[in-house]
C-alpha cells in the first residue's frame, strides 16, 4: 500500500527549508515588492546615455542591482509555491513576479542594443578602459552580440513578446500537470494502481512486470488522446525559436541558442558523433538487461526495471546524509564542512507533502544561502538525488563567495559537471565497500543506468530537438506524424535490435519537458562526459586535481564555459571527453557482465 502524502503542515519544521535568508515571511516579501520599480526606475534613466565608459559602468550597476532585487522576489515566491502548487496565494505571488520581470526586461532592453550602437572601434576603447574592469567579460561577451542585436526599439518589442514566446511551454505544462489523466491499472496481484506524472518513472521501476506495462499502456494511452495539442504546443515553441534566430540574423535556432555560452556548434555534432560511434555498447547493455531480466522480448517498459534484488534498500534521511558526505570526502575538508553546513541548516525541503512540486532542484540567489528541493523517499535514487542537488548548490555556495554578483551565476553549460561528478563520488564510494554480489550489481547498474540516461539518452534528445528545429528551418511540417515518426526512429537507432519498438514510444517526446528550452538537453551528455574525466582525476590525482576543480567551481560566469572546464583539465572543444567517458562506461559494463556470469544468472 502506497503511504498517504501528509498536509505541509504535517512536516517537522527542521524538514522544511528556511527561507528567511530571502525574506523573513510573506509580508517582508510584500513590502518589498514595490520597492524594485525604483531600480527599474533607475536603471531606465540610462536610455540615450550609454555613450562612454562611466555611464556604461553606471548603467550595468544599476542593472546588476536590479537582477538583484528580481531574483530574490523571483525566488522566495517560486519556493513558497512549490511546497504547495494548490495555494492560490503562492500562485499569485509568482504570476506577479514574473509579469513584473518582464516588464522590467522590457524596459531595459534598450541596453545592449545602446551600446552595440556604436561603432565597433570605440566600444573596443571603452572594453579596454580601466574603468571598465570590472564589468571587461562582459563588454567582450556583448562585442560578440554586435551583429545580432537589434535596434533598441526592436529589442523593446521583442522583449514584450516574452510571455507570447512562454506560451506553448505554459500550454504544454498546463496540460500534463492539470488536465492530463490515466486510468488506473492492475499489478501482477490484481490491485489498482493509480497512475499519475509523479508516479510514472517510480512504477516503471518495479519489478512487476504486469504494472510496468500496464502502466506504460495506461499513460501513453493519455499521451496519444492529446498528441494533436502536444504537437501543436511544440510546434509553437520551435517557430517561435526559429523566428527570433532569423530576426537576429543567426544561421539556425541551434547557432544562436549556444552562441549565448559562445559554444561552437562542432561541441554539438561532436558529441552525437561520439555517442553513435559507442551505439555498440548500449545495445550490449540491452542485451544484458534482457538476460538478467529473464523476457523473451525486452520492452521498453523493462529498461527501468530493477536487475537485482540489492537495490531494494531504504535508508533514513540521516543515513542519506552521512552517505553523502562520506562520498564527497575526497573533495577535502573545505567542502565537506559546507556540504555539512548545508545539510544543518535547513537549506533542503526534504519530503513529498500533498501539492508539493515533484522532482528536485537546486535554487537560491546571491543574497540567500543555497535551497535544495527533494522528494526524499528512502532509495538510492533518493540519496543520489541529495549529492546532485548539493552538487549544484556547492557550486553556486563557492561561486557567491568567490565572484562579484556580475559574474556569480555559472551557465548552464557547465552546472551538471557538479551535481554529477558528486553522483559518481557516490557511486564509486559505495562500489568500494560493497561486498555482497546483488548489492554490487544493483550499483553497477546505477552506474550504467547514468551513461544511458544521462549521454546516450540525452544526445537522442538533442538529435530529436536538432532535427525538429531543422525540419521547421526547412518548411517542413510539424505534425504529430512527422514528431513521432523521427522520435521512434530515433529510439531504434540508439536502443538497437533487442528492443522490441512498442507504438506508444514514438510519441514519449510530448512528455520531455526540456524540449520547450531549445537546445539544452545536450548539456547533460557533455557535462556528465566531464564530470566523469573530473571524478575520475579527483580519486587518481588527489590534491592537484581537487585544487583545479576548486577552482573551476567557483569561476561562476566570470570566464567562457569551454574555458572555465579546460582550468578543471577537461576540453569539450575535442570529442575526447566524450570518447573516454563512454569508455568508462565500457568498463563498468565490462564488470557487470563478469559478475553476472560469475553469478550464472
Amino acid at each position: 500500500m502506497t503511504e498517504l502524502l501528509k498536509e505541509r503542515n504535517e512536516i517537522k519544521e527542521e524538514d522544511k527549508w528556511d527561507l528567511s535568508s530571502l525574506f523573513a515571511d510573506d509580508g517582508e516579501w510584500e513590502k518589498a515588492f514595490p520597492e524594485v520599480d525604483a531600480a527599474v526606475e533607475k536603471a531606465s534613466s540610462f536610455r540615450g546615455r550609454l555613450s562612454n565608459a562611466a555611464s556604461i559602468h553606471e548603467f550595468l550597476d544599476a542593472e546588476t542591482e536590479l537582477n538583484r532585487r528580481l531574483s530574490d522576489l523571483f525566488a522566495y515566491a517560486s519556493m513558497r509555491r512549490d511546497e504547495d502548487t494548490r495555494r492560490p496565494e503562492a500562485q499569485s505571488m509568482y504570476s506577479r513576479v514574473y509579469a513584473k520581470y518582464i516588464k522590467a526586461s522590457s524596459d531595459t532592453a534598450f541596453g545592449n542594443p545602446e551600446i552595440l550602437s556604436l561603432p565597433e572601434e570605440r566600444l573596443r576603447e571603452i572594453t579596454d578602459d580601466p574603468e571598465m574592469a570590472d564589468y571587461r567579460y562582459t563588454m567582450v561577451c556583448l562585442l560578440r552580440e554586435k551583429a545580432h542585436t537589434l535596434t533598441a526599439s526592436e529589442e523593446k518589442l521583442l522583449s514584450g513578446f516574452g510571455e507570447v514566446f512562454a506560451a506553448p511551454r505554459e500550454t504544454a505544462e498546463s496540460l500534463q500537470n492539470a488536465d492530463l489523466i490515466f486510468d488506473s491499472v492492475k499489478d501482477g496481484e490484481g490491485r489498482d494502481t493509480e497512475v499519475t506524472g509523479s508516479n510514472y518513472i517510480l512504477l516503471q521501476s518495479s519489478s512487476d512486470r504486469v504494472l510496468r506495462q500496464n502502466s506504460f499502456r495506461s499513460f501513453y494511452r493519455g499521451y496519444r488522446q492529446h498528441i494533436n495539442t502536444f504537437a501543436s504546443a511544440y510546434t509553437g515553441a520551435v517557430k517561435a525559436a526559429t523566428a527570433e534566430a532569423s530576426a537576429r540574423h543567426y544561421g539556425s535556432s541551434r547557432e544562436m541558442f549556444m552562441a549565448r555560452e559562445n559554444i561552437p556548434t562542432e561541441v554539438y555534432d561532436n558529441l552525437i558523433a561520439s555517442v553513435r560511434r559507442h551505439m555498440p555498447l548500449m545495445y550490449r547493455y540491452a542485451s544484458l538487461r534482457k538476460k538478467i531480466l529473464g523476457v523473451d522480448e525486452l520492452h521498453y517498459y523493462d529498461l527501468y526495471a530493477p536487475l537485482s534484488t540489492g537495490g531494494s534498500r531504504r535508508y533514513t534521511y540521516d543515513e542519506a546524509k552521512q552517505m553523502v558526505l562520506d562520498a564527497v570526502a575526497p573533495l577535502g575538508r573545505e567542502y565537506v564542512d559546507a556540504v555539512r553546513g548545508g545539510l544543518g541548516s535547513r537549506w533542503i525541503d526534504v519530503y513529498p507533502n500533498r501539492g508539493k512540486r515533484g522532482g528536485a532542484y537546486s535554487g537560491g540567489t546571491y543574497d540567500s544561502n543555497p535551497y535544495i528541493l527533494l522528494n526524499f523517499t528512502g532509495t538510492l535514487d533518493s540519496v543520489s538525488t541529495i549529492a546532485h542537488e548539493m552538487g549544484h548548490s556547492m557550486q553556486t555556495w563557492l561561486s557567491n563567495k568567490k565572484q562579484p554578483p556580475q559574474y556569480a551565476e555559472y551557465t548552464i553549460f557547465v552546472a551538471e559537471v557538479a551535481s554529477t561528478c558528486n553522483e559518481n563520488l557516490l557511486i564509486e564510494q559505495l562500489l568500494e565497500k560493497c561486498i555482497d554480489p546483488e548489492e554490487k550489481l544493483s550499483l553497477l547498474n546505477q552506474y550504467l543506468e547514468g551513461f544511458k540516461g544521462t549521454v546516450y539518452r540525452q544526445t537522442m534528445f538533442a538529435e530529436f530537438e536538432k532535427e525538429a528545429h531543422a525540419m521547421a528551418e526547412r518548411g517542413e511540417a510539424l505534425n504529430a506524424s512527422a514528431l513521432n515518426e523521427l522520435y521512434g526512429g530515433l529510439v531504434r537507432d540508439y536502443f538497437g535490435p533487442d528492443l522490441v519498438m512498442d507504438d506508444e514510444v514514438a510519441c514519449e517526446w510530448a512528455r520531455i519537458p526540456h524540449f520547450y528550452s531549445p537546445f539544452y538537453v545536450y548539456k547533460y551528455a557533455t557535462s556528465y562526459s566531464a564530470a566523469v574525466a573530473v571524478s575520475e582525476a579527483v580519486l587518481n590525482e588527489g590534491t592537484p586535481a581537487v585544487e583545479r576543480y576548486l577552482d573551476f567551481l567557483s569561476m561562476g560566469g566570470s570566464r567562457d564555459p569551454l574555458d572555465e572546464l579546460k582550468g578543471a583539465g577537461v576540453d569539450l572543444s575535442t570529442p575526447d571527453p566524450i570518447d573516454r567517458a563512454l569508455e568508462k562506461f565500457g568498463r563498468v559494463l565490462d564488470e557487470a557482465e563478469r559478475l553476472v556470469s560469475d553469478m550464472k544468472l
